[in-house]
């Protein structure tokens, strides 16, 4: 499966055949898709669906591993179908709403765009039984399921692009500050000497002094921070090129980049020469690392 944004749209066009009726109903069945940490289903059907409901939800789960999505499905009205007021629930909502008025002391007139807005405050509209919709709505989920991780296929592509760029730019600012390990630990040892001297002017046990500034040499190394970065970065296009849900574990890694760019720029400072650039280097890669992340947020 190629990486996927969660980023999409597809809408499919269908009908409905009625038992007792020997014209078809039609129908428009929209999916919309966004970012979300989680798959989020948002579905706006017609009333008395909810066995389709249950269904459209089992497909979307099938098929789609994260997003906010928004599906809709509506009929379409016939030409010449005359619309009727269902008369007994405007009437109670009229009736509810100046009695409030009245008891609250407040002047005004109920909307009637927003009474009919009701369900089933206007009869005569399309009506098709939840069985009759049931087959031709679900090949039409299908097929707009398909379109819709085309498009996000599509972007997903687009943003795998700016991954593996980006990668390659961290890699390079990686290798770069490799090169100044040497320098970085003959900065460090010659900073320590300075300290030991100072030291060996005062009582202190040689042994345990000789044990510190073997930690200390160790502890500014940057040779394990280099080779964790490149593990990451490998992990990193190994994931891009596998199958399934990788957004989570690509963020997880950016995070780890981070911490590791973060412990170079600390092991580093306040060293002469080499300073500049490698502080240089440091901050571009924070600045890959977050852009990356920045995408790795769209995708499944």
């Amino acid at each position: 499966m190629p990486v996927r944004s969660m980023t999409g749209f597809a809408q499919v066009k269908g009908a409905a055949t009625q038992r007792e009726a020997a014209s078809a109903v039609a129908f428009t069945l929209s999916l919309k898709s966004v970012n979300h940490r989680f798959l989020d289903l948002h579905l706006r059907l017609p009333s008395d669906t909810d066995s389709l409901e249950m269904k459209i939800r089992r497909a979307l789960k099938e098929r789609l591993a994260r997003g906010h999505i928004e599906v809709t499905l509506t009929l379409e009205q016939p030409n010449g179908v005359q619309m009727a007021m269902n008369r007994p629930l405007v009437e109670a909502y009229v009736g509810a709403f100046r009695a409030a008025a009245r008891e609250f002391g407040i002047t005004g007139e109920p909307d009637l765009n927003a009474v009919f807005r009701l369900p089933g405050a206007l009869g005569g509209a399309t009506q098709v039984d939840a069985e009759t919709l049931e087959a031709p709505v679900l090949a039409a989920l299908e097929s707009a399921i398909a379109r819709l991780n085309e498009m996000r296929a599509e972007e997903g592509r687009g943003i795998e692009r700016e991954l593996r760029d980006r990668i390659g730019r961290l890699r390079s600012a990686t290798g770069e500050i490799e090169k100044f390990r040497a320098a970085v630990l003959k900065a460090n040892f010659e900073r320590l000497q300075s300290r030991l001297r100072e030291l060996l002017a005062t009582q202190i046990d040689q042994d345990r002094l000789m044990q510190e500034a073997a930690i200390a040499a160790e502890r500014t190394d940057i040779q394990e921070e280099i080779a964790r970065m490149n593990t990451h970065l490998d992990h990193f296009l190994g994931l891009v090129s596998s199958d399934g849900e990788i957004g989570k574990k690509l963020d997880f890694l950016l995070q780890e980049m981070n911490r590791e760019t973060n412990t170079l720029l600390s092991k580093t400072s306040g060293l002469v020469a080499e300073a500049m650039r490698i502080t240089e280097l440091g901050l571009q890669m924070k600045s890959e690392v977050e852009k990356l992340r920045e995408q790795v947020q769209n995708l499944e």
